[in-house]
């Protein structure tokens, strides 16, 4: 064990389970892990957990990871060669049991910051024990609502960096999760758990979801899915992803969509419904022309990267950049400054940025910049 006099102790913990139902369509992992692994479900925990560590690698000469062994931190710091102290020993597989247990390590050996690689789940765990230092999340779950994530693994480094070196203060944001089970039949029912402290920088943070609901707003999505009825009749295969504006495209054409899931719509006629990334892939290899339709999160502005993890990197490069189609109703539009995509694919990233179209109405269209997350600074 590495002496830890002048080093700033950071604890590092990661969910290795953390994500795996989301390409998988199954809109969480709580107590489906082996289920998803069954369905073709690869980690991603570990991988976004790396693209922390190399972006703080070349600032980490004063730092001190304090981690669980194996695979909740042990192995990926080991593969990064940093410097670290294992202050618990979790068991395999890991739980959530083990989670709280390594935070209460962290407060223990007196680490300045807790980093955790996970989703709302494990926001909660960690806040349930932590209340001393700030946290930060490393964003891998399929549901991330909580104020304490960071945009991207490497805006999460950026902050990380940022508050040791003591340039960023911390603000006051709300640990925030969803009934899994009445989100898997379409119900998004968010919960207040807990407050938390976390390392802010405007750009860097994700802001909470927001749902909008006005008149106005609904006569914008009734005129954003009437002009969609029109303009998908022309033969292409459409890709519907989650969101009330996307369920009322549905709606308008007479089908019930999944709202938290996605569709596959052809001729008028729901061809697949709540896909998979694997139903989307083995979709593509029979038919040719696709088109995607995907709204922004609202606040967090993410079209792509989250909420939607079936229409992955894989099957955006199959259906090309060209035939994405983002709708929005202007109210949300314009409360977001830039629209984010984080697909894991950093060229893909960078093909997709720029300034797109977004149909905001019936035959109406806004100019929005799109950015990869992982350039943000």
């Amino acid at each position: 064990m590495l002496n830890c006099q002048n080093f700033n102790k950071i604890g590092f913990l990661i969910n290795p389970i953390a994500g795996l139902g989301g390409t998988v369509g199954l809109k969480g992992t709580d107590g489906l892990s082996h289920q998803a692994l069954a369905m073709g479900a690869k980690p991603i925990a570990a991988d976004r957990a790396k693209v922390f560590l190399k972006r703080i690698a070349p600032h980490a000469d004063h730092l001190l990871f304090l981690a669980a062994n194996g695979q909740m931190g042990e192995k990926v710091l080991k593969e990064c060669e940093l410097q670290f102290n294992i202050v618990y020993h979790a068991t395999e597989p890991s739980s959530a049991n083990d989670t709280r247990a390594t935070c209460k390590a962290f407060i223990r050996d007196h680490a300045h910051l807790a980093v955790f690689c996970g989703g709302d789940g494990t926001a909660r765990d960690v806040a349930s024990v932590v209340d001393s230092i700030p946290i930060l999340g490393i964003p891998a779950g399929v549901k991330m609502h909580s104020g304490v994530f960071a945009i991207s693994p490497e805006a999460a480094a950026d902050l990380a960096i940022g508050y040791i070196r003591g340039e960023l203060k911390t603000r006051e944001t709300e640990i925030l999760d969803v009934d899994e089970e009445k989100y898997r039949q379409g119900e998004l029912e968010t919960r207040l758990y807990s407050m938390a402290k976390t390392p802010y920088k405007p750009v860097l943070v994700q802001e909470r979801k927001r749902i909008y609901q006005s008149d106005s707003e609904e006569s914008f999505k009734d005129q954003i899915a009437f002009f969609a009825k029109e303009f998908m009749q022309d033969g292409s295969i459409y890709i519907l992803g989650a969101g009330t504006t996307t369920s009322k495209i549905a709606n308008v054409l007479g089908l019930e969509k999944t709202l938290l899931g996605v569709d596959v719509i052809k001729n008028g006629k729901l061809i697949l419904r709540d896909a998979s990334e694997r139903d989307l892939l083995k979709l593509l290899n029979a038919e040719e022309k696709f088109k995607i339709i995907v709204s922004p999160i609202g606040a967090q502005g993410f079209i792509l990267g989250r909420g939607v993890p079936q229409i992955s990197a894989s099957v955006l490069r199959r259906i090309g950049t060209e035939n994405l189609i983002i709708v929005s109703t202007p109210h949300k539009l314009n409360e977001l400054t830039q629209l984010l995509v984080y697909t894991s694919d950093h060229e893909l990233d960078k093909t997709l940025s720029g300034k797109r179209q977004v149909v905001t109405g019936y035959r109406i269209a806004q100019l929005k910049h799109v950015k990869a997350a992982s350039e943000i600074e």
